[in-house]
């Protein structure tokens, strides 16, 4: 996709209605020649609009106004294209735990959690997080996650986890400072819930330090869970991760983790993981497609805010 179509659409499909600083940036952005010149000087997974305004906000630089976006990502670029080569996107968006609820509270309990891509292992609590489908409460501690369900009841229950691991190229500290700035850089500049929450849950990783691995998700896969109790059900997880992988390690990995015991929960774009006969999603917003064991269940949205079930 050429770099200017991708901000334009990360501007009307996911920006708009949800960050209207973002929106009009990335449209900007769009039509900045300058600024996508260099962007080409950079691998295509590099490229995307959440990394760069990101880097360009842990950077110290305005995003407010798209003038003042050109002038500083031009004069700074040798530290930006430093810092888009170095960081991935890692949104640690704990709202997304209410999109995997339904699904974890179903299985056979007691729980073995694998995250891939887990960042700072924020998604390896769901059992200590509260959520609120529309008028219906679970949970007592932690943030409160909201989400929009249809289509489906709600959960009545938690999932009673027994031991949880991550598995990332680069994991987060939440108690490093640094890596905590990162991570707040990377959610959108209105979004003050957003940032609460994961303040909150970052406090409850920091009181009991989830285990993180650093590797790759194909070579070290199997290692991590031969790692987990036999007499817990598996469940391996990712969320809106593997588009950042070139098509054919993608493949990889699918090959993988479909050759692990337990359960498999992907919530990814459906050009990443794809699905014969999808349905229409709901609107024209960006949405993932909530998955267990390769079969779909629902349309999802990006930071876990509704979910439109399909069966």
């Amino acid at each position: 996709m050429p770099v200017a179509t991708m901000y334009a659409e990360f501007a009307t499909r996911e920006a708009r209605g949800a960050s209207p600083t973002y929106e009009r940036l990335s449209l900007a952005i769009s039509r900045d020649t300058d600024v996508l010149t260099l962007l080409e000087r950079v691998p295509a997974p590099k490229r995307q609009p959440n990394l760069l305004l990101a880097v360009v906000r842990l950077l110290g630089g305005p995003v407010d106004d798209a003038s003042a976006f050109h002038d500083f990502t031009m004069a700074n670029w040798p530290a930006v294209e430093e810092q888009l080569r170095s960081r991935a996107t890692q949104t640690n968006e704990v709202g997304r735990c209410a999109l995997l609820l339904p699904v974890l509270a179903a299985l056979r309990q007691p729980l073995a959690l694998v995250e891939v891509g887990a960042a700072a292992g924020l998604g390896l609590y769901p059992d200590r997080y509260s959520y609120r489908y529309g008028r219906h409460r679970i949970g007592t501690g932690g943030p409160v996650l909201e989400c929009a369900l249809t289509g489906t009841a709600p959960p009545a229950r938690l999932p009673q986890i027994v031991w949880r691991a991550g598995l990332d190229l680069n994991p987060l500290d939440v108690t490093d400072p640094a890596d905590l700035a990162w991570l707040e850089a990377l959610i959108w500049p209105e979004q003050d819930d957003r940032r609460q929450r994961l303040r909150s849950a970052a406090a409850i990783a920091a009181a009991d330090p989830p285990t993180l691995i650093r590797g790759d998700l194909v070579d070290d896969l199997a290692h991590l869970v031969a790692r987990a109790p036999a007499d817990a059900t598996l469940v391996v997880f990712h969320t809106s991760v593997l588009y950042q992988l070139p098509a054919a390690r993608r493949s990889l990995f699918l090959n993988a983790v479909r050759a692990q015991p337990g359960h498999w929960i992907s919530v990814e774009a459906p050009d990443v993981v794809t699905f014969a006969g999808l349905p229409m999603p709901p609107d024209q917003t960006l949405h993932n497609v909530l998955a267990l064991d390769g079969r779909p269940l629902a349309w999802a949205r990006g930071h876990g805010q509704a979910m439109q079930w399909l069966i």
